[in-house]
């Protein structure tokens, strides 16, 4: 979206935008990983995330793992993405 005065445009706050990010993963993984536990568990699910995720398993406890996992990825991701918005935002705004 276009500002008439690019000038005023605010910059990310790249902490709280990799915090918010993290939760918002992390969350979604525990969330996911408790729902397939109710949907029968590996039976009926793919796994892929112990691929990725050390220690992560269709558990209560690999839901944990998955959580802290979700959260180091989601923070790493989020921290990069709001990075990038604001090296953006500075050379169009210029």
């Amino acid at each position: 979206m276009w500002f008439p005065n690019r000038r005023h445009a605010k910059k990310l706050n790249i902490l709280a935008f990799a915090l918010a990010f993290g939760v918002w993963w992390g969350g979604g993984v525990f969330i996911a990983t408790w729902w397939l536990i109710g949907q029968g568990g590996v039976t009926t699910a793919p796994m892929f995330l112990d691929h990725f995720y050390y220690g992560y398993s269709l558990t209560p406890l690999g839901s944990l793992i998955g959580l802290a996992w979700g959260f180091v990825c989601g923070a790493i991701c989020g921290a990069i993405l709001a990075w990038l918005y604001n090296l953006f935002e500075a050379r169009v705004s210029g």
